[in-house]
């Protein structure tokens, strides 16, 4: 089991917004790899936990062969851009834009006088060329959601609804937003990379176990997890 937390690591940012940034895979960043941040899984290869400012924005600006996930922790922002103008994504809602060969642009603004949260992966596409496409998700208060990916999973809660393949688009890396509440647990076989976005849960492998927190992301194989608070879980794994 490996662990790294948000706090360790130095704050950044660009334009009007400030992040952490734990995952910067080096098929991606190369020798800009921040120092001391994880390597990702599959195809994922970035995350950053970031706030924007009051009124803040990324502005304008275009991505092509990438695959963008959005996860809204606090606040809301309103999305700009060539796909989907005009959508607004607020507390427990998720998008996800591909933009394959064809790419997108896109602008997300913080339309309040207080800071957001917002969590933001990036997975590579497996296949080259692909149209740009959009999708949005609303998250339950509990359960398991595949918001990127293909497979179906299943935890000791029973939780894991089965989707389509039109539900998410298709990859190999599959992400699931894990809410469960305190007491609850659930149990991954594959190796995860788990992102402990809200509340507290133990995590459990073969060799160790580790009390995690807000903000700790934890690389792991065959792991139990077991709900000490209402907790949030952003895991990624692979087919």
């Amino acid at each position: 089991m490996q662990v790294l937390s948000r706090k360790s690591l130095p704050l950044g940012g660009f334009a009007g917004l400030t992040e952490h940034r734990l995952v910067t895979d080096r098929r991606v960043f190369g020798a800009r790899k921040a120092p001391n941040t994880f390597d990702g899984i599959g195809n994922f290869v970035y995350l950053a936990d970031a706030q924007f400012n009051p009124r803040g924005e990324t502005h304008m600006h275009p991505h092509k062969e990438l695959d963008v996930i959005s996860i809204m922790m606090s606040g809301r922002v309103s999305h700009e851009g060539s796909l989907e103008h005009g959508q607004s994504l607020s507390a427990g809602e998720v998008q996800v834009q591909r933009a394959g060969g064809e790419g997108f642009s896109h602008n997300e603004k913080n339309p309040d006088n207080t800071k957001n949260r917002m969590l933001q992966l990036w997975v590579l596409p497996e296949v080259a060329g692909q149209p740009a496409g959009y999708k949005h998700y609303t998250l339950p208060e509990t359960g398991v959601t595949r918001i990127y990916g293909s497979k179906e999973h299943r935890g000791k809660n029973g939780e894991g609804k089965e989707q389509s393949q039109k539900q998410t688009f298709a990859s190999k890396t599959t992400i699931d937003v894990v809410r469960l509440a305190s007491g609850e647990s659930i149990t991954f076989d594959e190796e995860i990379l788990a992102y402990v976005s809200k509340g507290t849960a133990e995590f459990s492998d073969e060799n160790n176990s580790f009390n995690a927190e807000d903000g700790d992301l934890i690389r792991s194989f065959k792991t139990d997890i077991v709900a000490t608070s209402e907790v949030e879980i952003v895991v990624v794994s692979q087919i």
